[in-house]
């Protein structure tokens, strides 16, 4: 940034420097986690974020600041994962919005980017609060504003404005008393500064690569296994991307179904993604010419190589599925699960299409977008099953052709609750109103252990005691798992409790659960108690009241 604009070949720098910032600083974005339970997970969601933007922006072929910021605000949009990776999505959404007709970008360009990217955040939150990442954002923006008329130099204001963004992070505890309380500056506000001053830096440098290496995605590779070529009936694996019409994907792919089997193929503006297997890759290429140009062409025969890379693992796990029913289907749902047991409640309840994720694992909008393209139905319900997958649900709605309808649920236990009620004679507004009612109807709690030391709500946290948590708060805590259980079960058992069920994590000892279910039949006759493997990683139980 030595000159006063910035060009696309600076901003490509700048971006690599943001990406690489965020990834080097991640686990002390993680760390700065109010509640001190190990799912902090802010950096992680927005380095994901950051990297399906800054990858899809820096592509040899955008060369212009139009293209390089398209590109940058759909690659987020795509990759957005949890709240503050959605929150993050519209910042660059905004900024792409300030500078996209841009020739360069001089200081009165970049505070219009500060001033866009804070608005447009803060439209997509329904209720900001203040003391989060959007304050920062609000307060750059605000700098930037009253300021960019007294600066001659860009390097000297974006320097400055990154002072001020710093010293905005810093008064995020004086807004928000749980940050206060914890002791710490809010998460997703410290993570753009990371991006804000890894910017500055890679704008400055002569040559940038990005170092940011896998990263631990929500996608499962553990069980992926070698294709028998003994049962391969066609033996080219071809993958590719369409720039182009989309228009005619349900023709193209109704053409190529009829040459190949394993079929992904997944559309979005003006880009489709395909994957196949079959005996003669090139008619698949020519029919696939008639849309628009190749890009990423990859074609492995499979009987020789058997590995499959440009595709994710769950468009992999879908491309070996038998080929999806075909017959239309009134309505179709998906839910967020973690945990085998938890996935097997799902699948025996009529889900269609179980999306791998969680706490510390939130499933990005494209993977949501993946798995809607895999039912055949009209109106579509999405069950996130954590509030920090509620956001990035809920832009599916704006970019499927179908009708799509998030059910708020906060974990699983209430989107099994929610599917128990359903009726396919209901409308999709009465299903909706009988699921929201049921949800109301049902108490969680979970029980976990604590990272670090601290004092919440009055009470004195000790780094390694288990922690019972509902509804944000928490209830208990101590050295004891069953004692801390208990101590939580006694405050939501009511008289209109009927039915408690304890979801065991894969830590969970069953016969430390079947003690605990003893004690409570003995202390709560008129109830019943059971418990259930779920396999899920985080919680030693997932406890829901009905």
């Amino acid at each position: 940034m030595s000159t006063n604009r910035i060009d696309a070949i600076v901003l490509k720098k700048a971006l690599i420097g943001a990406l690489n910032s965020l990834g080097e600083n991640k686990e002390i974005v993680d760390a700065l986690n109010v509640f001190p339970v190990p799912d902090g997970d802010t950096g992680t969601n927005m380095l994901l974020t950051m990297k399906s933007a800054v990858t899809n922006a820096v592509k040899e072929e955008n060369k212009t600041i139009k293209e390089i910021a398209n590109a940058l605000s759909k690659g987020a949009l795509l990759g957005a994962r949890g709240n503050s990776g959605v929150i993050l999505s519209q910042l660059l959404r905004g900024f792409k919005e300030a500078i996209e007709d841009k020739e360069y970008i001089d200081i009165e360009g970049l505070m219009e980017a500060f001033v866009k990217a804070s608005e447009v955040a803060y439209k997509a939150v329904m209720r900001p609060t203040e003391g989060t990442i959007l304050t920062v954002s609000k307060d750059l923006a605000g700098f930037g504003l009253k300021n960019y008329r007294n600066y001659t130099e860009l390097s000297k204001f974006a320097d400055d404005a990154l002072i001020a963004l710093e010293e905005s992070l810093n008064r995020t505890p004086e807004l928000l008393s749980v940050l206060k309380e914890a002791g710490v500056v809010d998460a997703g506000g410290k993570g753009l500064y990371f991006i804000v001053k890894g910017a500055i830096k890679g704008a400055r440098t002569e040559k940038l690569e990005i170092t940011v290496q896998d990263i631990n995605k929500t996608k499962q590779t553990a069980n992926r296994k070698e294709i028998s070529t003994d049962n391969i009936k066609y033996g080219y694996c071809t993958e590719f991307i369409i720039t182009g019409d989309t228009s005619k994907v349900d023709e193209f792919k109704e053409t190529i179904s009829k040459i190949g089997d394993s079929m992904v193929v997944v559309a979005l503006d003006d880009i489709i993604k395909c994957h196949i297997h079959s005996n003669n890759p090139g008619q698949v290429i020519e029919e696939a010419l008639k849309l628009g140009y190749l890009k990423d062409i990859k074609i492995d025969n499979m009987r020789l190589q058997h590995h499959e890379i440009l595709f994710s693992e769950e468009e992999y796990k879908n491309s070996n599925k038998e080929e999806k029913a075909k017959e239309h289907k009134k309505y179709g749902f998906i839910a967020v699960s973690s945990g085998d047991g938890f996935t097997k409640i799902f699948k025996d309840l009529k889900v269609d299409e179980v999306v791998t994720g969680g706490q510390t694992m939130n499933p990005s909008t494209e993977d949501f977008m993946e798995a809607i393209d895999n039912i055949n139905a009209d109106d579509i319900f999405i069950f996130p099953n954590n509030k920090n997958i509620i956001m990035a649900a809920k832009q599916t709605i704006d970019l499927s052709d179908k009708n799509i309808h998030v059910v708020e649920t906060r974990n699983m236990p209430e989107a099994i609750s929610a599917m128990i009620t359903f009726d396919e004679e209901m409308s999709a507004d009465e299903i909706l109103e009988s699921m929201k009612e049921a949800i109301s109807e049902v108490k969680t709690g979970e029980v976990t252990f604590a990272v670090r030391d601290t004092t919440i709500d009055g009470k004195e946290i000790k780094k390694g005691n288990y922690l019972a948590i509902s509804s944000s708060k928490i209830l208990a805590s101590s050295a004891n798992l069953n004692e801390t259980t208990m101590a939580m079960l006694d405050e939501l058992i009511d008289e209109d409790t009927s039915l408690v069920t304890l979801y065991l994590g894969e830590d969970a000892e069953k016969s430390q659960a079947e003690e605990l279910i003893e004690e409570l039949e003995e202390k709560y006759p008129d109830i019943d108690f059971e418990a259930i493997e779920s396999k899920q990683a985080l919680y030693y139980y997932i406890i829901s009241l009905e």
